[in-house]
């Protein structure tokens, strides 16, 4: 790490931090209906987008600073377990393929905001809801807090931060903050949708160029991979090959087969993605996205290969506190291989692509907090402007969450964020998504699997060490399966005790004929398009809002 500042690359970084942010301020007057009070017009941008902007929109709050700091991090620290975030988002395309249209249209033909607003309407329960709901919140501010590690480190590595002063130290994040918080709440979905636009452009050049001409420098693919090679088979045998940190894959079958699986299964889970999927302006778009969504897979296994990169660069990821990072070796890889202006152009990319999905996350947790908690339990006459006011607030609040597990939990390896809110969603996934094709499961028997699937996933995770860091909690996200010895992904076997419970439960509360609640929906729902008959009308400026009333009214 370069002494002092990068004052070039922090210049760079700077000018483009200021272009996207007025680009968010801007936002509030793009495509705007009669107002921005109501969920629908600040929390879905109108559900007016077309495929274009849907796909930049799922791009930018799918591939973040997850994709291009914590999967390369994992691949420079682990080695080739880290690649399982490629087939994960492989698996997850034609699985949303079936699902997303199905919500689509019953949201649009029965107004929902939020996938709690779903349930609600589905099963008659609003304690499933607000179990729903109160996951949602809860798993995306882990999500957020990745995003953030991800702007602090692009900072530590100019030079900035690192200081035993906690208020120096994090300057960066609490920057990164009140920027994301302005724009976030003056503009609602359509800034990230905006900047998505700029932050995939910088994302793809600088991902060009790295392929290209880092190798050049490197000796090519041949000595980048012969340097990952002898790096992580030597750390293999000075450790004994152990089970959880192997470049050769030994005794990583199952969890590199349930972290795939289990990461796509919670993927659509997440409430941002779904308020994405929920701004399109038709049944044909998710489908259409989730055709051409795939190309960000390749754009990923390219990112994926950044961590070896740095490996053969000799990068030595230790933070201006004088602890080892990982999350610093790509950013570090950029400075070491880049000129400083074009390294702050890689810096700007890195940390704008954190700031869109923060964006869209701390809005759809919002949504849910305003739709699912304020209106359904504390305010019943709640008006759309209430609601949209209340979503706004909230939106700050979950930024707070975010920093909290940010300051709170180890960050050394930082997926580890991700893959613990995944744990937490993907409990969920009963609910939703099998309640898209069926009334089967007892509403009691799910609000029961979830909170099995919740305190097992919580306990276990809690009890994971990190012998690397030092870390005595959430310090990863693999544990020993019951019943197989196997280790594997602690979210897939909390969703298997989930579903296994919900079906046992249901099968006993149905013998005894314990009541069921009311299911709004209709199967005509399941199947609506825009501009059929009992579907609001997203083509006319405000019309969303109005017919968002009237569905309530």
């Amino acid at each position: 790490m370069k002494d002092g500042v990068d004052t070039i690359a922090l210049v760079v970084v700077l000018v483009l931090f200021a272009a996207v942010t007025i680009l968010g301020f801007k936002a509030a007057r793009w495509s705007k209906g009669s107002s921005l009070a109501s969920l629908d017009e600040w929390g879905l941008g109108g559900r007016r987008f077309g495929t274009w902007v849907t796909w930049f929109l799922l791009g930018g709050d799918l591939y973040t600073a997850y994709t291009f700091i914590a999967v390369p991090a994992v691949l420079f620290a682990s080695g080739a377990q880290g690649f399982f975030a490629v087939p994960y988002t492989i698996i997850v395309y034609p699985l949303v393929f079936l699902f997303l249209p199905r919500l689509w249209s019953v949201s649009h033909r029965r107004g929902y905001v939020t996938p709690a607003d779903f349930v609600r309407g589905r099963f008659g329960s609003r304690a499933l809801a607000l179990a729903i709901a109160l996951t949602g919140i809860l798993a995306t501010m882990p999500y957020i807090a990745l995003q953030l590690v991800g702007i602090q480190a692009v900072f530590e590595v100019m030079g900035l931060g690192g200081s035993s002063n906690i208020l120096v130290a994090d300057a960066p994040l609490f920057l990164a903050f009140a920027i994301l918080a302005a724009y976030t709440y003056s503009s609602g979905l359509r800034a990230p949708a905006l900047i998505a636009f700029v932050k995939d452009a910088l994302i793809y050049l600088v991902i060009a160029v790295a392929i290209i001409y880092i190798p050049t420098r490197l000796g090519g693919w041949t000595g980048i991979f012969d340097a990952a090679e002898k790096k992580l088979t030597a750390v293999d045998g000075a450790a004994g090959n152990p089970a959880d940190f192997s470049f050769a894959g030994v005794g990583q079958a199952w969890p590199y087969a349930t972290l795939a699986l289990g990461s796509a299964m919670a993927l659509f889970m997440y409430p941002h993605a779904i308020t994405a999927v929920l701004s399109s302006k038709n049944r044909s778009v998710p489908r259409r996205n989730a055709a051409i969504l795939p190309a960000y897979s390749f754009l990923l296994a390219l990112l994926a290969l950044l961590g070896f990169m740095a490996i053969a660069a000799g990068v030595n990821p230790v933070g201006l506190n004088g602890k080892p990072n990982a999350q610093l070796s790509i950013p570090l890889l950029f400075e070491t291989m880049f000129p400083s202006w074009f390294a702050g152009v890689a810096f700007a990319a890195v940390a704008i692509g954190a700031l869109v999905p923060a964006a869209i996350m701390s809005i759809a947790a919002a949504n849910l907090w305003s739709r699912n908690v304020y209106k359904a339990f504390l305010r019943p006459n709640a008006s759309h402007a209430d609601e949209a006011k209340q979503s706004k607030v909230v939106s700050l609040l979950v930024k707070f969450g975010a920093l909290l597990f940010v300051l709170g939990l180890d960050k050394s390896y930082a997926i580890n964020l991700q893959l613990l809110g995944g744990i937490w969603i993907l409990q969920t996934f009963p609910a939703i998504v099998f309640g898209l094709y069926t009334r089967w499961f007892h509403r009691w028997a799910l609000f029961a699997g979830w909170a099995v699937g919740m305190i097992y996933g919580t306990w276990t995770a809690y009890n994971i060490p990190n012998p690397a860091s030092g870390a005595q909690h959430f310090g990863g996200s693999t544990a020993a399966i019951p019943l197989l010895g196997e280790k594997g992904y602690v979210a897939f076997t909390a969703w298997v005790l989930n579903v296994v419970v919900t079906v046992v439960l249901t099968l006993v509360l149905r013998a005894f004929k314990v009541a069921e609640g009311h299911d709004e929906t209709s199967p005509d729902d399941y199947h609506a398009d825009a501009g059929e008959p009992g579907v609001r009308d997203v083509a006319t400026p405000g019309a969303a809002g109005k017919a968002g009333a009237a569905a309530e009214a």
